[in-house]
């Protein structure tokens, strides 16, 4: 038999066509530059849109407070750190924002890394190890599954909030059970906006011995009376161990953290390998967080404005006819189906002045194609007006709704 000639490692990009696809049908939707933004208005290409698509929820981004600290930082300190946490380039700033962190989330202790991406490689690989269980919902963000694979441990998946399933395979591990367990779930689902089932996963965790971590990017800021997230929205907060965050949403920023117990975060501290070896978060980036921290922590008004604005389009878009799933945040999916029609209706979106974004497989599972709006706490009514008018006008040319 004659061999077959070896592949190139750049053959697959060669044959990878579908961007040139989609672009030749004019239904391209990706990296479009913004020139100019306001917040919930931005300018690409000399061209007003209205902003629906961003995790901005409590629209601190343009806070002049969190644009003035971040200038002031940068003054004192310089436009970057230049080095690793564990080296040069911990500032006296990063200790500040840990402090606050674990104080307002009622943990001993917190971690700052460069980004939310780094805190959950660096946080689920340096715990689990040869002999431990992950079970993982197969609907977390990309960054808990790659944070899976990193460790050595066994990964266990289940159904997207099935809390049946869940309990099926943490009942079939206790048999060969050598090492720890841990649950990793979001605490809102960054696609379908709805939350995890937290009341029955502590429960489970007591249950069988596990312990939990909450990812709650989207949602400390947003949920709880005090905007501590999704354990503290169902007065859990005392039964998850870890709660693992961003700043790249509420707080209107970039980087991530983890909150837990002082000797955990310590472990992690000195074995995450995400935060040992990439320079640290810079100054500007910290100072803003700690500023924007300020205001979540003295304007509740902001979260119940948001609630009002989501609950509205929410309605609105569900009146037009359409399908928002489980959805109980400000992330208001529009449940389309079909990948060409989800590309469709974006591009004429787009085309009316509303910037929204389509997701489609892997992000989530087949036929569930959907448009992904997210509202802020600084829309106006007459935005959401809007917007809301503005759907309606296109899916009613597309035949998408009566």
């Amino acid at each position: 038999m004659a061999n077959k000639p070896n592949m190139d490692l750049f053959d697959k990009c060669a044959a990878f066509h579908r961007p040139e696809e989609l672009k030749q049908l004019g239904i391209y939707p990706y990296f479009h530059p913004i020139a100019e933004s306001e917040g919930t208005e931005v300018q690409i290409d000399g061209k007003r849109f209205l902003m629906v698509g961003s995790n901005n929820y409590l629209g601190l981004t343009h806070d002049p407070r969190v644009q003035q600290a971040a200038i002031e930082a940068i003054q004192q300190l310089g436009s970057g750190c230049t080095g690793s946490r564990f080296l040069n380039g911990t500032l006296e700033l990063h200790e500040e924002l840990e402090r606050r962190l674990a104080q307002f989330l009622g943990k001993e202790s917190a971690l700052v890394f460069t980004t939310g991406f780094q805190t959950n490689l660096g946080v689920i690989s340096s715990l689990v190890g040869r002999g431990d269980t992950i079970f993982t919902d197969r609907e977390n963000h990309a960054s808990i599954m790659d944070g899976c694979r990193l460790g050595f441990g066994e990964i266990k998946k289940f159904r997207h909030n099935d809390m049946e399933e869940l309990r099926k395979i943490l009942q079939a591990n206790q048999a060969s059970r050598r090492g720890g367990q841990l649950i990793v779930v979001d605490g809102v689902f960054s696609m379908l906006g709805d939350l995890a089932d937290l009341p029955v996963i502590t429960q489970l965790a007591e249950e069988f011995g596990a312990r939990i971590l909450v990812d709650d990017a989207h949602s400390v800021g947003v949920l709880g009376a005090s905007g501590r997230g999704t354990a503290e929205h169902f007065d859990l907060e005392d039964k998850v161990d870890l709660i693992l965050g961003t700043f790249s949403k509420s707080f209107g920023s970039i980087g991530g953290y983890v909150a837990g117990d002082a000797e955990v975060v310590d472990y992690i501290k000195h074995h995450a390998r995400s935060m040992i070896f990439s320079a640290s978060l810079p100054p500007a980036s910290v100072a803003a967080t700690l500023k924007a921290l300020d205001i979540i922590e003295a304007e509740p008004e902001r979260r119940e404005r948001l609630k009002e604005n989501a609950n509205f389009l929410r309605s609105a878009i569900q009146e037009l006819g359409f399908d928002t799933g489980p959805s109980q945040t400000p992330i208001i999916p529009i449940l389309i189906g079909d990948q060409e029609a989800t590309f469709h209706f974006w591009k004429k979106l787009y085309e009316a002045g509303l910037f929204t974004n389509p997701v489609t497989t892997p992000a989530v599972p087949p036929g569930m194609d959907l448009i992904r709006t997210s509202v802020m706490a600084t829309h106006t009514r007459d935005q959401l007006e809007e917007i809301r008018d503005i759907i309606g006008e296109v899916a009613r040319k597309l035949r998408l709704v009566a």
